[in-house]
């Protein structure tokens, strides 16, 4: 039986994402065997998180300044803002180094079952970004999910109004995917989105 300690200890890594009970206690293991290296680090590395992360008043992202590092960066494309639902899809799309635009982080998706309703979300902030002129293009990154693509057409009609170009990403099959480990969502999909071979 572990102490009290390494019990809370386990019990607040299991609630991180990704971690069950096992794979924290696993952890907690790891962090004992090696307390005198890597104890120190991840504190400091805790600490300076808890004090410096804050929220970009632009996009909404997580970075330790304000406007984050992606909205003050000169070389990025303004014209664009890529729409995504939480910060993990920002940093996913941002770390395949594809698009040269800007962001902007929602906060969420619409949902009738959770209660989420557009004043939930951080729409007011993007409608003023194009309203402030200087947008060209919105693209709309919403996962391929039923809530994930209302919210998509919710943002197009709220947008339809202005003079840019809305887009959203493409979905179907993946790279590498085989046909028969595939749903039969991402399939019809697939099919719908079919286009001419070049």
């Amino acid at each position: 039986m572990a102490s009290q300690e390494i019990e809370t200890l386990s019990s607040a890594l299991a609630r991180l994402p990704g971690l069950g009970p096992r794979s924290a206690r696993r952890a907690v293991l790891w962090l004992v065997k090696r307390r005198e290296q890597a104890l120190p680090a991840l504190l400091e590395a805790l600490v300076a998180v808890r004090d410096t992360l804050v929220e970009c008043e632009v996009c909404g992202n997580v970075d330790t300044r304000n406007p984050c590092a992606i909205c003050a960066d000169p070389r990025r494309d303004a014209k664009a803002i890529c729409v995504v639902e939480d910060v993990a899809d920002l940093w996913a799309l941002d770390r395949a180094k594809l698009f040269t635009g800007t962001y902007h982080v929602l906060g969420g998706r619409l949902s009738a079952l959770d209660g989420i309703r557009p004043e939930d979300l951080n729409i007011a902030a993007l409608l003023a970004r194009v309203e402030a002129g200087g947008v060209d293009e919105i693209v709309l990154a919403m996962n391929a999910t039923l809530e994930g693509q209302t919210t998509s057409h919710y943002l197009a009609e709220r947008l339809e109004g202005f003079p840019l170009r809305i887009t959203q990403l493409a979905h179907g099959l993946p790279v590498g995917g085989e046909l028969d480990y595939l749903d039969e969502g991402t399939l019809a999909q697939a099919l719908r989105a079919r286009r001419p071979v070049s």
